[in-house]
């Protein structure tokens, strides 16, 4: 099978959640998968990251440090933003073509087998597939450590199949409603599904619903709970001592700060922009720590400086200077109300009152009018469109959920011309602002000719 007949069979089974069936989301069928595979995902420790809002920038974090302390570090993510192969990364670089597609044919081939002898009620769903061919990958690459980001929920995500060194819970907030629950405490109480007896426990201070489901929890299996504690940056975050600008002038002033870790002092500066990502350093600092702890060898101070300075996780307020043929611009991947705030922050703190034109997408089953109350008033113009996704909804959609804000807004159906007229909107002295789902980050990158 082709690199893209393994990609094609792949969507087909409904990518992500557009058309996974509530059955499938059922650990005893991943487990019958796993064992079929001689249980890839026993061979290699690893770390399961959950939550809302900061999951995929507190994994790649804490995998840089990882790969720093010279460690084969494997990253299981999700979604992507171009490529599928994005997902399952060792040492920073996606599985190949070739290697996707090998491993694509053996599993499904499998999963045919144990369809045809009814050990399994249907086909594998796309997140199982892709959970099961980077286990595959993983164990056939004998990494050191796994760092595992949980696709949705906790409790019956596929990945909930390990039994992790250390759980680390981001910021909880309301998102796939749906599926998770209609309160901060019950989805909370999907999230803390990840957390084993006796097991290590990295997490913030957060809403007092989600605290409490938290606590109870770690209380419950005498679980180990660590509070990773944030940088709070002081009142002039501007000021010289605080911030930096950035080494290649593709990003917004970033935080630095001096911290002691393991108790020596270093220099935190991490690439990732927004105050809300000093709480996603700080959770990937303390499980750093906690797997040195654990025996895993090569953590040090300097490793942790350096994987952080050395952190790619791009469409994350990744900004683009001005150029020429366009103007200033900010992909941004704020898919949620929680993501949506951290946006509307970032923005507010680097340019003030200069002017923001939006291109917004989103998908259907998002929270777009709260998603548009929060960011549409900072924007003099918004243009509405549609990415290539089955999920998204339509231009038409969009300007109905933001009839509260006040704000025009555009509709123009394809990506490519609403770069286009966002690009003329935003003149010499504006700033365009791509954001409201990852993957019309992903297409306006590809348009925009960059490599995620």
């Amino acid at each position: 099978m082709s690199y893209e007949s393994a990609v094609a069979s792949m969507f087909a089974l409904g990518h992500e959640l557009a058309h996974t069936p509530a059955n499938k989301f059922d650990l005893a069928h991943m487990r019958v998968l796993l064992a079929a595979m001689n249980h890839p995902e026993r061979t290699f420790p690893s770390v399961r990251i959950a939550v809302t809002t900061g999951k995929g920038s507190t994994a790649a974090t804490l995998a840089s440090i990882l790969y720093a302390s010279g460690l084969k570090t494997a990253l299981y993510t999700s979604p992507h933003l171009m490529r599928i192969n994005e997902r399952i990364r060792i040492n920073g670089q996606a599985i190949a073509d070739d290697e996707f597609a090998g491993l694509h044919a053996q599993v499904d081939d499998l999963a045919e087998r144990l369809v045809a002898h009814t050990d399994l009620p249907g086909h594998p769903s796309f997140f199982e597939m892709m959970t099961a061919i980077a286990f595959s990958y993983f164990a056939r690459e004998e990494v050191d450590i796994a760092v595992l980001e949980v696709g949705m929920g906790g409790r019956l995500d596929a990945t909930n199949v390990v039994e992790p060194l250390v759980c680390v819970i981001t910021d909880i907030s309301l998102d796939h409603q749906k599926f998770l629950g209609n309160t901060v405490a019950e989805i909370a109480r999907e999230k803390v599904g990840i957390i084993r007896s006796g097991s290590v426990v990295v997490t913030l201070p957060q809403q007092p619903a989600a605290n409490d489901v938290i606590g109870n929890t770690i209380l419950d299996l005498d679980a180990v709970g660590v509070s990773a504690v944030p940088y709070v940056p002081p009142v002039s975050p501007a000021s010289p001592e605080s911030r930096v600008p950035s080494r290649e002038q593709t990003q917004a002033p970033r935080y630095r700060y001096p911290l002691q870790v393991m108790d020596k002092q270093i220099l935190v500066e991490s690439p990732l922009v927004g105050r809300h990502q000093l709480r996603n350093v700080a959770l990937a600092i303390a499980a750093a720590e906690q797997l040195s702890n654990k025996g895993l060898v090569g953590i040090t101070p300097q490793s942790i400086e350096r994987g952080i300075r050395d952190t790619y996780w791009p469409g994350r307020f990744q900004v683009l200077p001005r150029n020429p043929e366009r103007p200033e611009i900010v992909l941004d991947v704020a898919h949620n109300p929680a993501g949506a705030w951290a946006l509307r922050s970032a923005l507010s703190e680097r340019y003030g009152d200069r002017p923001l034109i939006f291109v917004f997408g989103a998908m259907r089953d998002k929270a777009i009018s709260e998603m548009t109350e929060i960011l549409f008033p900072l924007a003099e113009q918004v243009i509405a469109t549609t990415p290539a996704n089955p999920r998204a909804a339509s231009p038409e959609e969009i300007r109905q959920a933001a009839s509260r804000t006040g704000t025009a807004v555009e509709t123009v159906a394809e990506v490519r011309a609403a770069l286009e007229r966002a690009c003329a909107a935003a003149g010499p002295d504006g700033v365009m602002v791509v954001t409201g789902s990852i993957y019309l980050v992903g297409e306006a990158m590809q348009l925009l000719g960059l490599h995620a």
